[in-house]
């Protein structure tokens, strides 16, 4: 009888050592998103856009994220495209006329600039390559309109290509619904890792498949727009490659290969040449989506490595200096 008593006691104690375990884990978490938010949430606006006049016909909605204290917004190409008024509501309510200072169409980053009598508090910034699947992060921004708004989720997976051939996307399970385009997706301690751009979705509304902009592409190409008022891609000369598949060491490997080549430019110079094979850039794969994301994140005056195979099955390393603006033909 003892025994059954002692028996139970411990069992007792263990369920609740094990529901105050729960309770203290997920109070924990529980403190951290509020934390988060509060970090974070006056960071976050709302982007109003009209067609040509202030009437409720042609507007459409999205989010921003506050760049800099100087007024800096930064929000998503596709809620500003073709619309001449452009408004900020911030989170005290003042609603400001904003400038477009200029956009980035493939990346879907546009930056705005507004003066405001409040004083501006730009979200903090984390290391978007820092991110593991199963990070828990918050999405904010104001879907359909109806206020700005939190939801939770977790990092589902890193370097997705979805419909973007400059960006390798974050893809989170965090509700995004329209609206919520621009917005701020954050970690847990409310600094900023994506900003919200799209969804996939076969009804328009959210199930469970979102997509964000890593925080140090929007951190580039931002700080460029804002210097520059454009995005100033690095230029290596002109040239057109096709895509090809190839046999390397019994792999097969994917690479471009230089079908046409001006004989004026960087990569000619240092000894490309037509039937040549670009197997890695910059270490990772020859692909075209790497090639353009290496010249449209190189920097001028940044180097760009190659590896290539010649036409005749010798090895080349190139490593080039991007310099002046120029268009790359595919």
């Amino acid at each position: 009888m003892k025994f059954v008593q002692r028996t139970k006691i411990n069992y007792l104690l263990v369920i609740s050592i094990t529901i105050f375990l729960s309770w203290a884990f997920f109070s924990k978490n529980e403190n951290k998103f509020v934390s988060a938010t509060n970090n974070s949430i006056e960071s976050v606006v709302t982007v109003y856009t009209y067609g040509g006049n202030r009437s409720y016909a042609n507007n459409s909605i999205g989010s921003g994220v506050i760049f800099s204290e100087d007024g800096y917004i930064v929000t998503n190409t596709h809620i500003i495209s073709g619309n001449k008024l452009i408004k900020v509501k911030l989170h005290t309510g003042e609603e400001i006329d904003a400038n477009l200072i200029g956009a980035d169409v493939n990346a879907d980053i546009a930056v705005l600039k507004i003066n405001s009598n409040s004083v501006l508090k730009p979200i903090n910034v984390s290391n978007s390559d820092d991110l593991k699947i199963g990070d828990k992060v918050l999405a904010i921004g104001n879907p359909y309109g109806i206020g700005i708004s939190v939801s939770s989720g977790i990092i589902s997976a890193t370097g997705r290509d979805y419909g973007n051939p400059y960006l390798e996307l974050i893809q989170t399970d965090a509700a995004i619904n329209p609206g919520n385009s621009g917005g701020a997706l954050i970690n847990e301690n409310g600094n900023l890792i994506g900003i919200n751009t799209k969804i996939f979705s076969r009804t328009g509304a959210y199930q469970g498949l979102g997509f964000a902009i890593p925080s140090n592409n929007i951190v580039q190409i931002a700080s460029e727009i804002i210097q520059y008022g454009e995005i100033r891609t690095g230029w290596i000369g002109n040239f057109r490659v096709a895509p090809i598949r190839l046999r390397l060491n019994n792999n097969l490997i994917n690479g471009l290969r230089i079908v046409e080549i001006d004989s004026v430019g960087p990569l000619y110079e240092k000894g490309a040449s037509v039937n040549d094979v670009i197997i890695r850039i910059n270490n990772n794969e020859g692909s075209w989506k790497n090639l353009t994301s290496s010249l449209k994140f190189a920097g001028l005056g940044n180097n760009i490595s190659f590896e290539i195979i010649s036409s005749n099955n010798t090895f080349k390393s190139i490593e080039i200096e991007s310099s002046e603006i120029k268009e790359l033909t595919r």
